[in-house]
């Protein structure tokens, strides 16, 4: 028989407003009070209860999949219903596939991981796969990379955390590669220890994606029985808000192909986990190192230079905008990153046996799977005094809002406007607030003069500067040095 494997990456940015906890609302998702609402609506409820004649098909059971760790945070909130369909489709498919589940983790941040330090991209990856341990209850075989984007330090990465397969764009191997098989990528170190990577078919992944395949679960069918003529194997990866946000009714053609159109023709449907039993890689494979040698991506022809500089690759806008403003935001955000680093390492020292690791380790503190008491008992220097024991978390704080700042969709628009720019700026303002009450030196002029770099392509709205004091620092700004108050909101309860 034929593998049939459809992955779907489901994502939306984290919305939450970095002080309330709540998302606010937001005037484009009309009628729904935010864009995570309508999309819930739209495709991740949809996908869970699919309609086909007199049937009701979870499509999370037949589809492999990732959800971002913060977005499976707001559903396990606001919709728990659909949150309990989603890990209730990995068990299913667990025991239907000799125990490979569907889903597979995700980098926490949704962070381009080429373009993170050493310390952030463990961190990402390390949040991404505790997260997905808590929640799914097994270790992943797999994890999203954001944007697809990689490099052979992040592959090296993920082999040193005991993961099994990544999932690629064909364009990202380097030389002629056959998408219906899978390939082995050896560690550099000269271990022999190695990494599979499924590279999906990107021309029926652009027809799903962009071409309107979803129109008819007949002629999406005709396309993935000529896609694996002489192929033993056909994959495909788009983002999973297709299916039912981007092509409305998209969720009825994926639930009619997965469960009658395809297994009627022959097709296995499985997953990579369950394919890679029975057929292991038998070619070795090398990744390209892109522009610049800073890596490669699926959804930028200009390697990561989407994430960093005016590439040319953009969504929406007006004829004649750039994005100049890239470089300048991401080199004001580096810059805050190492000044929260610095202040960091200076507290942490003092609280911390190693603070890197306890960073690495606060995950647990997030998902409630540990105590802060405990936390602390692992991880404390010595016994720390109740104000101390505030400043410890404000000091994990100011690191959790430092790797939020670099949340991939910053960057991904048209204009530093928007309001996925405005929600990372949002989490600069929280390090930056959390740094001055923690009485380390202030960086946010030196921060708002590379801001000033930045020009929105919308004459009125000015520079990032401008922008960021109007719309991202709080309307009742916090205590100057002179004068700061404590924050205990930053002890976990």
């Amino acid at each position: 028989m034929r593998a049939l494997i459809i992955h779907g990456h489901f994502y939306q940015p984290p919305r939450e407003n970095p002080w309330t906890g709540e998302v606010e609302r937001e005037v484009g998702a009309a009628p729904y009070h935010d864009w995570n609402e309508r999309i819930h609506a739209e495709c991740y409820a949809a996908n869970a209860a699919a309609r086909v004649g007199s049937h009701t098909v979870n499509n999370y059971a037949h589809i492999s999949f990732n959800f971002g760790p913060t977005l499976l945070s707001w559903l396990e909130k606001h919709h728990p219903a659909t949150y309990q369909k989603i890990i209730e489709a990995d068990r299913l498919s667990a025991r239907a596939r000799s125990g490979h589940g569907n889903a597979i983790a995700q980098a926490y941040g949704h962070a381009i991981l080429p373009l993170c330090n050493e310390r952030d991209r463990l961190t990402q990856v390390v949040w991404g796969i505790a997260d997905f341990r808590h929640r799914f209850g097994r270790e992943p075989e797999s994890l999203w990379l954001p944007e697809t984007a990689v490099d052979n330090a992040t592959l090296d990465l993920l082999i040193e955390q005991g993961l099994r397969y990544v999932i690629l764009a064909p364009s990202q191997a380097e030389g002629s590669i056959d998408t219906s098989r899978a390939y082995s990528y050896l560690h550099r170190d000269g271990s022999g220890r190695s990494i599979a990577i499924f590279f999906y078919d990107g021309r029926l992944a652009r027809a799903i994606a962009f071409e309107k395949a979803l129109t008819s679960s007949e002629r999406l069918v005709r396309m993935i029985e000529s896609a694996s003529a002489g192929r033993s194997m056909v994959n495909v990866a788009t983002d999973g808000e297709t299916y039912g946000h981007h092509f409305k009714f998209g969720d009825l053609c994926l639930a009619h192909v997965l469960t009658v159109e395809a297994p009627r023709e022959g097709f296995w449907i499985t997953n990579y986990g369950e394919y890679l039993d029975r057929y292991q890689p038998e070619y070795e494979v090398s990744i390209k190192s892109g522009p610049q040698e800073e890596g490669t991506s699926w959804s930028c022809d200009h390697g990561v230079s989407r994430w960093t500089r005016d590439c040319g690759c953009q969504t929406g806008g007006e004829p004649g905008w750039n994005q100049q403003w890239r470089g300048p935001l991401r080199s004001a955000l580096n810059f805050l990153r190492d000044r929260a680093a610095e202040g960091f390492e200076e507290l942490g020292n003092k609280r911390f046996k190693d603070p890197w690791e306890a960073r690495n380790a606060y995950i647990d503190v997030l998902l409630k799977r540990i105590s802060p008491s405990d936390f602390l008992a692992q991880h404390a220097r010595q016994q720390l005094s109740p104000a101390d024991e505030v400043r410890a978390f404000m000091l994990l704080e100011m690191q959790r809002h430092a790797l939020l700042m670099f949340t991939s969709c910053g960057w991904f628009f048209y204009d530093i406007s928007g309001i996925e720019t405005i929600q990372v700026m949002k989490y600069a303002a929280r390090v930056i607030e959390l740094s001055d009450q923690l009485g380390l030196t202030s960086h946010r002029k030196a921060f708002l003069d590379m801001l000033a770099e930045a020009r929105s392509n919308v004459a009125e709205k000015g520079t990032g500067a401008n922008i960021y004091v109007l719309h991202a620092e709080p309307s009742d700004p916090w205590p100057t040095s002179e004068g700061r108050r404590s924050d205990n909101s930053c002890l976990p309860a």
